[in-house]
């Protein structure tokens, strides 16, 4: 198991585990069944490019945890993706599904792949080939992937076509994020970061505050941060700073982000747009503002730039963009920082509206999702703000530790681990 838990993530990800079920007082075999999954299975897929040559990629699915329901979490291609890595964030999608009080489980899976680099084709042969290789590990009942970083809708409908063919008949349940043509949600592409925004609002509430009258920042422009930034700018709120990979942008007056999303639109990348002026990525993160989100990858926030960081809110859009120690430090300055697991559940929340409605073929309207959603993230994050005050702890270890709670006594209901 030692390349499995020897990621920086997978560590600050125990770290966390270890702090709440010392507060909570957890059962130890609970505690020593949740560090490591249940499964992790590890394919090899092949695919045939464009110019004839045969390339073998490395794929993983993590299954951590079902307990509560069937595996449920996201697939990410990225060059960067291991098996530590994928195991952290299965970790944490049980986690996530238990403090939001969802029927379903913990897991992830993901390629090592730089999908830039593939063409449409490339893509299409190797989603197929690998959901082929996946084929007995998931399914409506067993476990159901979602998009994640570098896959999108597209990816979702090659993996409903390929588990379909082989299954015979249609299976729309198989995965969420799907084009809303072949069973999708309504709702479903905002959803973590219309769920970011939820959280947002309820975080300056602590502080008497109002996201109209609040200046952000938003580290990331892809399908969290982009739509925390447009659902935040049409509730009146200041985005001064948004950035992606060509860089930062900055303006003391806010961005107009309808402009920004049609300048992204058409030139693919936020670097050169006219009305702000270009910052470096780091200063994005210690800018002066009433709330930060930083929506990109892990570890982005630690030991080198804590002592620079004062905004004195931070909602993670991203899965552990702040660092255990970063976290440690900066609650002892009083910042406020609002933990994934409960800031960026917006996603699997939407996700398990589209898996109920693809089970009973009944469709909502997008502003019935909205308000469900809604629902759900304000009382997740009353639940977890009333057992900080009660525990005096801050919310990353109150989040797990409400997580904990309701899968403790699931587990022990069940007859597991005891």
């Amino acid at each position: 198991m030692e390349s499995l838990t020897e990621g920086a993530l997978y560590r600050n990800t125990l770290r966390t585990l270890e702090s709440a079920g010392d507060l909570i007082k957890i059962n130890a075999n609970a505690l020593e069944r949740l560090k490591l999954p249940r499964r992790a299975v590890i394919v090899s897929v092949p695919v045939k490019m464009d110019d004839g040559r045969v390339q073998i990629f490395p794929g993983y699915r993590v299954q951590h945890n079902q307990t509560l329901g069937p595996f449920k979490g996201g697939l990410r291609y990225h060059q960067s993706v291991n098996l530590s890595e994928v195991a952290a964030l299965s970790m944490l999608m049980t986690f996530k599904n238990s403090l939001l009080g969802l029927p379903l489980g913990g897991a992830k899976g993901g390629i090592t792949v730089n999908p830039n680099l593939l063409s449409m084709n490339e893509l299409e042969h190797l989603t197929r080939r690998f959901t082929t290789e996946l084929n007995p590990f998931i399914g409506p009942d067993k476990d159901i992937p979602a998009p994640d970083v570098g896959t999108d809708s597209q990816t979702m409908a090659w993996m409903l076509d390929t588990y379909s063919m082989d299954s015979g008949f249609s299976q729309t349940g198989v995965v969420t994020g799907k084009p809303i043509e072949i069973g999708g949600s309504h709702g479903r592409e905002c959803a973590t970061g219309l769920g970011v925004v939820y959280t947002i609002e309820k975080a300056l509430a602590t502080r008497n505050r109002k996201i109209q009258d609040a200046k952000i920042a938003i580290q990331g422009f892809g399908k969290v941060g982009m739509h925390v930034a447009i659902e935040a700018f049409a509730l009146g709120a200041k985005i001064l700073a948004v950035s992606d990979v060509s860089g930062a942008i900055y303006h003391p007056e806010g961005i107009n982000i309808t402009q920004l999303k049609k300048y992204i639109d058409e030139n693919k990348v936020l670097k050169g747009f006219p009305n702000a002026q270009g910052i470096d990525g780091e200063e994005l993160l210690e800018l002066d503002v009433d709330v930060l989100a930083p929506c990109a990858l892990d570890g982005t926030i630690n030991s080198t730039n804590v002592d620079r960081i004062k905004a004195p809110i931070i909602v993670e859009g991203a899965n552990g963009p702040v660092t255990m120690n970063a976290n440690d430090e900066l609650c002892k300055k009083g910042v406020l920082i609002v933990p994934d697991i409960l800031a960026n559940g917006g996603g699997v929340v939407v996700s398990y509206f589209e898996w109920v409605q693809d089970i009973v073929w009944l469709f909502w309207q997008e502003d019935e999702v909205r308000q469900k959603l809604k629902t759900i993230m304000y009382r997740s994050f009353d639940t977890v703000w009333n057992f900080a005050q009660e525990k005096q702890e801050n919310l990353r270890i109150s989040a797990m530790g409400v997580s904990l709670q309701r899968l403790e006594k699931a587990m022990k209901l069940r007859g597991q681990a005891w």
